[in-house]
C-alpha cells in the first residue's frame, strides 16, 4: 500500500524552501534583473534550467540528512567532498552567508530610501540593529512567527508580476530592444556574459543557503516522501514566481531600468497603497532572512548565549551593517552572489558527478543500514 502524503507537512516544507530564498534580492527584484531579465526572452530558459537544478540539488541535500543523521547540518560538507576540501567549503560557507547578510542590510536601505524616502543610512542601521539584538538576546521563535510571510512575499509577487504583465502586454519587442542597449552601455548589470552561466550562477549561491538548511530538515523529517514532495513543490513555486516578475520586469524596463528596488515600480504603478504595503513585507522578508544569517555566522564559531557570542554578533552584525550601508545594492548582488555563484557552481558539478557515479547513492545506503533506516530508491 503506498504511502499517503501528509498535506499539511508538505505545505510546510515548501514555505520553508521558498521563505529561505526570499531574502532581499528576489523580493526586491534586483535579483531578478541582473540573473534573467537583462537575458531577454533567453533568461526564461534559464529559469527553466533553475527549476532542474534547484530540484536536483534539494533532493540531494535532503536525502544526505535522512539517512546520515547528522550531529551537525554542515557536516554534510564532508560527506561529500571528503574532511579536508569538506573542511574548507564549510568554512567558506560560512563566510558567504556573512556577505550574504550585507546584501540584506544593503537591501533594506535601498527599500527605505526608495519608497519612505528616509534618510540614508536610517533603515539599513535600524534593520541592523534590530537584527543584532534579536540573535544577541535569542529571540530566534519571533522569526519563526514572521517567517511564515515567505510564501505570501512570493504570491504578492506573482499577483504584481500578472497585473503588470497585462498592463503592458504590448510593450514586448520595444522593452526586448531597450534592454539591449542598455545591456551594451552598461547601464543594466548582468550576473554574467550569458543565460547558462547567469543560471548555473543564480542556483549555486542559492545552494550554499541551501545545503545545510536541507540537510537538517533530512536529518528531522518523519517521512522522506513528504520533505521531498515539499521541496519539488517549494522548487515549483519559486521558479514559477521568477517566470512571471521578470516577464513582468521585461516589459516594464523603460520604467524600472535604473531603480534599486525594481518590484516596487511595477507595484507603484498599480497603485501606490499597493507599493507600500509591498514594501512593508519585503523589509520583514529581509529580517526574517537576516536574522538566520547572522545566527549562522556566530553560532559557528560560540555557542548560543555565551559572552562570546553575544561580543561576536555585535562586531560581525555591525562590520556587516558598515559594508551594507556603504555599497549600492545592486553592486552588492552583482558582487556578491554572481561571485560566490561561481563557486557554488563547482559544488554542484561535483554534486552531479556525485550522483551520477553513484556514489551519492551507495553513501546514502551505507547510512541508511548504518542508522538502521529503510532505503527507498
Amino acid at each position: 500500500m503506498k504511502q499517503k502524503y501528509n498535506i499539511g507537512q508538505v505545505i510546510t516544507y515548501a514555505g520553508a524552501f521558498i521563505a529561505l530564498l526570499i531574502g532581499s534580492g528576489f523580493a526586491t527584484g534586483q535579483e531578478i534583473l541582473q540573473f534573467f531579465s537583462s537575458y531577454r526572452l533567453y533568461g526564461l530558459i534559464g529559469i527553466m534550467i533553475c527549476f532542474g537544478l534547484f530540484t536536483f540539488a534539494g533532493l540531494s541535500f535532503l536525502n544526505d540528512g535522512y539517512y546520515s543523521k547528522f550531529e551537525k547540518p554542515n557536516q554534510i560538507y564532508k560527506l561529500m567532498c571528503g574532511n579536508k576540501i569538506g573542511a574548507v567549503v564549510d568554512y567558506y560557507a560560512v563566510f558567504f552567508i556573512f556577505l550574504s547578510y550585507t546584501v540584506m542590510i544593503a537591501g533594506a536601505q535601498a527599500t527605505a530610501v526608495q519608497h519612505f524616502n528616509a534618510p540614508k543610512y536610517v533603515g539599513g542601521a535600524i534593520m541592523a540593529a534590530v537584527v543584532i539584538l534579536v540573535v544577541m538576546l535569542g529571540l530566534g521563535k519571533i522569526v519563526d512567527v514572521i517567517g511564515k510571510i515567505g510564501p505570501v512575499i512570493a504570491i504578492m509577487a506573482i499577483v504584481i508580476g500578472l497585473i503588470s504583465i497585462f498592463m503592458n502586454m504590448g510593450n514586448l519587442q520595444s522593452s526586448l530592444d531597450l534592454i539591449e542597449k542598455l545591456v551594451n552601455s552598461g547601464e543594466i548589470k548582468v550576473a554574467s556574459k550569458n543565460f547558462f552561466l547567469a543560471a548555473g550562477s543564480y542556483v549555486g549561491f542559492n545552494m550554499i543557503w541551501l545545503v545545510a538548511f536541507l540537510a537538517e530538515v533530512g536529518n528531522t523529517a518523519k517521512s522522506l516522501k513528504d520533505a521531498e514532495a515539499g521541496v519539488f513543490i517549494g522548487s515549483t513555486g519559486f521558479s514559477v514566481a521568477i517566470f512571471i516578475m521578470s516577464i513582468a520586469i521585461i516589459l516594464s524596463i523603460p520604467d524600472l531600468y535604473d531603480s534599486q528596488i525594481p518590484v516596487l515600480v511595477l507595484a507603484g504603478k498599480i497603485h501606490p497603497v499597493l507599493a507600500t504595503i509591498f514594501s512593508i513585507f519585503i523589509m520583514l522578508g529581509i529580517f526574517t532572512t537576516s536574522v538566520p544569517l547572522l545566527w549562522t555566522v556566530t553560532g559557528r564559531f560560540f555557542d548560543e548565549g555565551t559572552k562570546k557570542y553575544k561580543l561576536f554578533t555585535l562586531i560581525a552584525g555591525i562590520v556587516g551593517a558598515i559594508i551594507g550601508l556603504t555599497l549600492k545594492f545592486d553592486s552588492l548582488v552583482n558582487i556578491v552572489y554572481v561571485v560566490n555563484g561561481y563557486i557554488g557552481m563547482v559544488l554542484l558539478a561535483w554534486m552531479i558527478i556525485r550522483s551520477a557515479t553513484g556514489k551519492a547513492k551507495k553513501q546514502r545506503m551505507e547510512a541508511a543500514q548504518r542508522n538502521n533506516i529503510e532505503f527507498e530508491d
